[in-house]
């Protein structure tokens, strides 16, 4: 199945929904600035998404096919043994936001479109998220992300956007010599269906991570993967 594109995201944050996601209050030069800076993205910014419709192989007890494209990891390949279809992807806030990021000076308004731009992130997420279910009717879902366990290394970036087609080309993503991705606020993986509540943070030991969606479970892995 070829790529599919989305490039019609509505991103519209306000001046409360950014106050929540910094968790504190801010000066009223802050809050100026913060609904000046909102005012700027809102004729340019453009969230984006896309992803492909593979098949599952397993080919080994830590390997698995995707439409002929092989990862290694016990945890994908057990995660994917009861599905016969995923779907890798690639999120963006757009690079028209990192444009306008990179071009920001003041370290303070700097920290701020950051944060507009991991909302953009967000929004291009959920609307990926919406589209799937609606379109395929997942029910129950998860994702895995490269480099967010051991077991699935940032080094599964290649043949992942190998797999997706060409992010660069098509949203405006590119995958940089450290494995990283440009614009900074984008994140790529794989949804899958499931019948049970995996999150990959159950496997990660992080401490403090601003993104942790479950706690940590030591004994996951020996239980379920092992």
């Amino acid at each position: 199945m070829q790529p599919i594109v989305l490039n019609d995201i509505a991103f519209q944050p306000t001046p409360k929904d950014i106050q929540h996601v910094l968790d504190t209050k801010v000066g009223q030069s802050s809050a100026d600035a913060i609904t000046r800076m909102i005012g700027e993205v809102q004729g340019f910014a453009k969230p984006k998404a896309m992803y492909r419709v593979v098949s599952c192989e397993a080919v080994g007890d830590d390997r698995v096919k995707l439409d002929g494209q092989l990862f290694n990891s016990r945890v994908l390949r057990v995660n994917l043994d009861e599905v016969h279809r995923a779907f890798p992807f690639v999120a963006t806030c757009g690079e028209e936001l990192q444009a306008w990021m990179d071009s920001i000076d003041n370290i303070l308004d700097n920290y701020y479109a950051d944060v507009i731009n991991g909302m953009a992130l967000d929004a291009a997420r959920n609307s990926l998220g919406v589209h799937l279910e609606e379109r395929y009717r997942l029910g129950r879902t998860a994702c895995m992300h490269p480099g967010s366990l051991e077991d699935w290394p940032i080094q599964a970036q290649r043949p992942l956007f190998a797999l997706i087609g060409n992010p660069e080309e098509s949203i405006g993503v590119r995958l940089l010599d450290s494995l990283l991705m440009h614009p900074g606020q984008s994140v790529s993986g794989i949804h899958f269906q499931t019948e049970s509540d995996f999150k990959s943070c159950q496997m990660c030991p992080r401490e403090k991570c601003p993104n942790r969606m479950s706690p940590y479970d030591e004994e996951l892995y020996a239980r379920r993967f092992s």
